[in-house]
């Protein structure tokens, strides 16, 4: 019978196979000895007897781990029973510090009113991240959240609450931040966008693949609640377009988008085989204020608003009749933490669509126009960010979501465009003042 070791005293998680890289390999596994101990358990008992002052834990440190290998080894080779030794080969021996019984699944935490959960964001300077941090510092505390990058933040992010250098390409690092600061929630942002990653497909798939890798089998292995987000770029040209449902055909021709169905697959899959509890959303175009555009193909709807405010003239890279799903970000994300604190058993999918509203780059200048008459708007074409508009949704399906955990948007088209003006008005005024 095969058994996966996984906990630091030696029981087997029956019916299921750990996920790669959590556990040793399956050369180093060990069987079970004729009264039901385990080797490791027998190596035990026999440094007890020996009285070596040493018992075996999960928090062993390896010259410890290396003895009680050659301990085995020695059990292995002189059985009590009488019968002839067994030869088994045995490299080294190494655990996952999470133990786990024998009837277990992964599962995340369930937090009382007074219990919050110990939050850490990944890829935390970009467009999303900070807000995030911010309004879950004020649901959560301050110092439950963790901002995280690879990039030196801002004076003001840097002084806003706790902030630690993480490369999510480093296992190892990850794993330690996770640990030490006994991390329960997990939003992994770090991802190269649309456009910028297919501009350079190597880092792209490095980031968005490998270092999603990572985040999974963390996340599975500590028992996190993981939320990674999706997005429209996760179709393609033979989806349906206007609406697209959350299940239908996903063909994504950019590295983004597919790596972004993988994360779904994935984060389902661990979901699913090891009782992961993921959460994604795919979200549309997000529009903020507060952010500078990050190499996205709907970053357009954001970079009207700075050159209409600095010069009152903006040129458009994509066709004036490109209509794509978009959001405020204050709806974004309510939407993400409502995702996360809806009970596991609303959710009769890991990953939804959400939606607020859809408009061209034309409708858009025209909303803008009614506050700003003298804006003039042009358009110039980048080929390859419309060939990427045009394989993407026009309009979101998002019933799922607002049946499941009352999903509801603020924002629509004339509500955005007065926030904004008034926010960039705002900063205008002050900038001119100081």
């Amino acid at each position: 019978m095969r058994r996966a070791w996984v906990g630091g005293r030696g029981r087997g998680l029956r019916g299921r196979t750990a996920p790669p890289g959590l556990y040793q390999s399956a050369e180093n596994r060990l069987p079970l000895k004729p009264d039901g101990r385990s080797y490791i358990e027998a190596a035990d008992a026999t440094l007890a007897r020996n009285n070596t002052g040493i018992g075996f834990h999960s928090c062993t440190i390896m010259p410890v781990i290396r003895i009680l290998s050659r301990v085995a080894k020695q059990a292995l080779s002189t059985p009590g029973c009488g019968c002839q030794p067994l030869t088994v080969a045995v490299r080294n021996v190494s655990f996952s510090p999470r133990q786990v019984t024998s009837d277990a699944s992964f599962h995340s935490v369930s937090f009382s009113e007074t219990d919050h959960p110990k939050v850490l964001i990944t890829g935390g300077l970009g467009q999303l991240g900070v807000g995030l941090a911010k309004l879950l510092r004020k649901r959560f505390g301050k110092n439950n959240v963790i901002l995280s990058d690879i990039r030196k933040p801002p004076s003001s992010v840097f002084h806003s609450g706790p902030f630690i250098y993480s490369d999510i390409l480093d296992y190892k690092n990850l794993r330690e931040i996770v640990v030490n600061n006994r991390i329960t929630w997990l939003f992994h942002y770090s991802a190269l966008l649309s456009a910028v990653g297919e501009a350079n497909v190597a880092l792209a798939r490095s980031v968005n693949i490998t270092g999603l890798h990572n985040i999974l089998d963390i996340a599975a292995e500590h028992g996190l609640r993981l939320f990674v987000p999706s997005t429209i770029g996760a179709f393609g040209p033979t989806s349906p377009r206007n609406p697209t449902p959350d299940l239908c055909v996903q063909r994504p021709r950019t590295i983004y988008g597919v790596s972004k169905v993988h994360a779904e697959l994935m984060g389902e899959y661990y979901h699913h085989r090891y009782g992961l509890d993921f959460r994604c959303l795919r979200y549309p175009g997000i529009i903020s204020a507060d952010s500078v555009p990050g190499g996205g193909t709907t970053d357009y709807a954001v970079q009207i608003f700075h050159d209409a405010i600095k010069n009152g003239k903006f040129e458009c890279n994509l066709r004036a009749d490109t209509r794509l799903p978009m959001m405020y970000i204050d709806d974004c994300l309510r939407a993400t933490l409502g995702v996360m604190e809806a009970p596991a058993d609303t959710l009769s999918m890991r990953t939804y669509n959400i939606n607020a509203m859809s408009f061209s780059p034309e409708e858009l200048a025209q909303e803008l126009q009614k506050q700003m008459p003298e804006l003039e708007v042009t358009y110039n074409v980048d080929n390859v960010r419309q060939a990427i508009a045009d394989s993407w949704p026009m309009n979101f399906d998002d019933c799922n979501a607002r049946k499941d955990w009352g999903w509801k948007h603020d924002y629509d088209l004339p509500e955005l465009v007065t926030t904004m003006l008034n926010y960039f008005g705002v900063e205008t005024l002050m900038a001119r003042a100081n």
